[in-house]
């Protein structure tokens, strides 16, 4: 299937995230953790970025975080997401950010810096999102 005709875009799962997308599907996103240094990883990777070690552990999020871009799409590219929709980037309590859509508001001049927290969406076909909710 060509990515045009899906839906909703599915995630690749890889080695290094798919305890990410299990976690999704569970509803308790969980994220990599340095055990060394404490950093948290975003993408998923092999080693922490920050003092290399390999010892990282799947650790559940707070589900907060701040608006720190935002986009909104007015052409129509999946069956999914009719127009207008949105995309946010979200600055996460624990660090990292993260893309996804804001449900249940469209962002706007005053969305920078407004709070969100993670809630799930189920899309059409049973695949499991995260995405963001003014908190």
């Amino acid at each position: 299937m060509n990515v045009i005709d899906a839906k909703s875009p599915r995630p690749v799962m890889g080695l290094y995230d798919q305890p990410l997308w299990e976690s999704v599907n569970a509803r308790g996103m969980k994220l990599q953790r340095c055990a060394g240094c404490g950093n948290w990883l975003y993408p998923p990777g092999p080693s922490c970025p920050s003092c290399l070690s390999c010892e990282l552990v799947w650790t559940p999020l707070s589900g907060r975080g701040r608006i720190v871009s935002w986009v909104v799409f007015h052409r129509h590219y999946l069956p999914a997401y009719p127009p207008p929709y949105n995309a946010v980037a979200v600055r996460l309590e624990e660090g990292p950010t993260m893309i996804s859509n804001l449900e249940g508001a469209m962002p706007g001049e005053d969305s920078i810096g407004r709070a969100v927290r993670l809630v799930y969406a189920t899309m059409p076909d049973g695949m499991i999102l995260p995405r963001w909710a003014l908190a």
